[in-house]
């Protein structure tokens, strides 16, 4: 498999080892390893929303060999209602604007107007699952247009784009370094709001926030990625951040996993990919994206 898998298995470990302790308060537990039910009582590999909507994005690009957000959307609402792209047919985890956006999608709203557009709209749900459009299009105004289908603030819009920019570099083979240049080259180009992304390397554990805010969870997520060596240790570092551990785990997961890969010293561990659920049927589907390239 390809770095589309790479991506996508480390977004979904990286979720599925922090849903068990969503919402914890940072420092009253400790990760080592993938566990299981706490928060939500599901078995170790379950994930949750974050892989759920990234999946039925891979999906729906991979069937129609483009990126088509009526498509994307139709995706979304069957997950919603039917339960589809779900570990266990059962949907345990659904942020507030994303549940908004899906129901106004179904009362026949227009597909860019369902999208929130107040600043409280600012959460992670669309930064969560903007992953797959690194991988196919370097286009901004794809990523606009698959983000907003939820989440349509410029704020929301702005991390997404500068995630899907460091993700499609890794994919295209840049360092660290060359990732994140771009960012310290054009500070002035970033919405005040994300004028600490250039700052990350200086910053510690204390100064990062783990929220559901979109901003605290690209930061926290960069940090992890960004403070380690290995894909192991940069999602543990976001799991042990609390809060809204399974998304800013996914977020950096996603990152590590294109960087690192698959097994060895420094990529997804084996093992724990093997407690992914649906695993053989996530492997199928990036191939199937593989095959779009």
């Amino acid at each position: 498999m390809g770095k589309i898998y790479d991506g996508i298995i480390g977004l979904a470990v990286g979720d599925a080892l922090g849903v068990p302790v969503e919402f914890r308060r940072r420092d009253t537990y400790k990760v080592e390893d993938m566990i299981g039910y706490g928060t939500y009582n599901q078995p170790p590999g379950t994930w949750s929303d974050d892989s759920s909507l990234t999946l039925a994005t891979v999906e729906s690009i991979a069937r129609l060999g483009r990126i088509e957000p009526v498509d994307i959307m139709q995706n979304f609402a069957k997950w919603y209602f039917e339960a589809e792209f779900t570990p266990y047919g059962e949907v345990f985890d659904v942020g507030n604007t994303t549940r908004e956006a899906i129901l106004n999608y179904q009362m026949g709203m227009p597909i860019d107007s369902c999208g929130g557009t107040d600043f409280r709209d600012n959460g992670n749900g669309a930064l969560m699952r903007i992953l797959p459009v690194a991988l196919v299009s370097h286009n901004e105004a794809d990523v606009r247009r698959v983000a907003g289908l939820t989440h349509n603030h410029p704020i929301s819009n702005q991390a997404c784009g500068v995630y899907v920019d460091i993700a499609s570099m890794l994919f295209s083979g840049a360092d660290k370094a060359a990732a994140m240049q771009t960012i310290k080259d054009n500070p002035s180009c970033l919405l005040p709001e994300l004028n600490r992304l250039a700052k990350l390397d200086n910053l510690s554990r204390e100064q990062i926030k783990s929220t559901g805010y979109v901003v605290d969870t690209l930061e926290s997520a960069l940090w992890c990625w960004l403070h380690t060596d290995n894909y192991r240790d940069c999602v543990l570092a976001a799991v042990n951040l609390g809060d809204d551990t399974d998304t800013v785990a996914a977020v950096a997961g996603g990152l590590a996993g294109i960087y690192y890969g698959c097994g060895g010293v420094s990529g997804v561990p084996t093992e724990w990919i093997a407690q992914i659920a649906r695993r053989q049927w996530i492997k199928e589907l990036c191939a199937a994206l593989e095959a779009v390239e």
